[in-house]
């Protein structure tokens, strides 16, 4: 067999010899329009996927409340040690109504919030500037080592007793009991991530003639931004716990202070009501901190999906 195919009478190739199979060619739509489809149906799939995931989080939660309420109002379990879903609504409007035995809850929430806010942003300060410093300088780091794997070994929530008695019962002692727990999970991470540095990058910057202080600012930070960010979702819980634990050893005002008082009075309606408005400012900081993670990495190439190239 010829291996050009079948040829006329006049010894050329036929102009169109048509479908193989004898089915007659389906127009091939523009890559334009063809990638225009791919990315509309890409964002109906994650707008329904949104829907599923909320609806799911919200059955959750109902399940979870109603499956409470129904086991404490038939007597299933003991209200006086696991308390009930509308009792703890009932204790959150009398402190949002009538206030607390400290004053207005809104300052009570105030105090903690300035707790942990406090304790986040010099925590996640030193963190990052440790680690990037120690991640660049092996000298100090192989120096440095030890301690820091001494002090990271300590219970830190221990540290709220000495901190107590170092800076008394007000804002400082809270504050500092969050550093400690925020540093050293946003010092790790940052000092991981300036070791993972590409080494060509480094490279080609010192080619360029980049002197240290700019590869560090223009290389080794933005490629470690993906550990440091990913370390403040958990340092801000951190954060909240530091704030919350220390007022419960000790404090004035604070949530932690209204959960110790309705610990002690046997109330778990109390302790629920302090733990669901700690619970609903994590839930907005953590919104907050993936809103700037977004921003943060938007100069990162988006990863193709799975059947792009199929």
């Amino acid at each position: 067999m010829n291996a050009q195919g079948p040829r006329s009478s006049t010894g050329t190739a036929p102009a169109d010899p048509g479908p193989a199979d004898g089915v007659p060619d389906r127009p091939v739509p523009p890559l334009s329009e063809a990638a225009a489809t791919r990315a509309a149906t890409a964002r109906r799939q994650r707008n329904r996927r949104r829907v599923v995931v909320l609806t799911g989080r919200v059955l959750v939660l109902v399940v979870f409340v109603g499956l409470w309420q129904l086991l404490s109002s038939t007597g299933t379990i003991d209200t006086f040690y696991f308390g009930e879903p509308s009792g703890v609504w009932t204790q959150l409007w009398a402190w949002t109504a009538h206030g607390t035995s400290q004053g207005p809850l809104w300052d009570q929430v105030w105090v903690t919030l300035q707790e942990t806010l406090l304790g986040f942003g010099i925590g996640v300060t030193l963190g990052v500037v440790c680690g990037i410093v120690l991640g660049r300088l092996s000298l100090l780091s192989d120096v440095f080592a030890p301690y820091i794997k001494t002090l990271n070994s300590i219970p830190r929530i221990v540290l709220g007793s000495v901190f107590a008695i170092w800076f008394g019962l007000g804002i400082d002692s809270k504050v500092a009991l969050a550093v400690v727990l925020v540093f050293f999970g946003v010092f790790f991470n940052a000092f991981q991530g300036a070791r993972e540095v590409d080494r060509n990058l480094i490279a080609n910057a010192r080619i360029l003639g980049a002197s240290n202080a700019k590869v560090t600012l223009h290389v080794v930070i933005p490629s470690a931004l993906s550990w440091i960010t990913t370390s403040l979702h958990i340092a801000f819980g951190f954060a909240i716990t530091g704030a919350i634990v220390g007022e419960l050893l000790g404090a004035q005002q604070g949530l932690g202070l209204l959960i110790s008082q309705a610990q002690a009075n046997f109330d778990p309606d109390g302790v629920y009501a302090g733990l669901v408005i700690t619970a609903a400012f994590a839930l907005i900081a953590e919104g907050l901190i993936t809103l700037l993670e977004r921003r943060l990495l938007r100069w990162r190439p988006r990863p193709r999906s799975s059947g792009a190239g199929s």
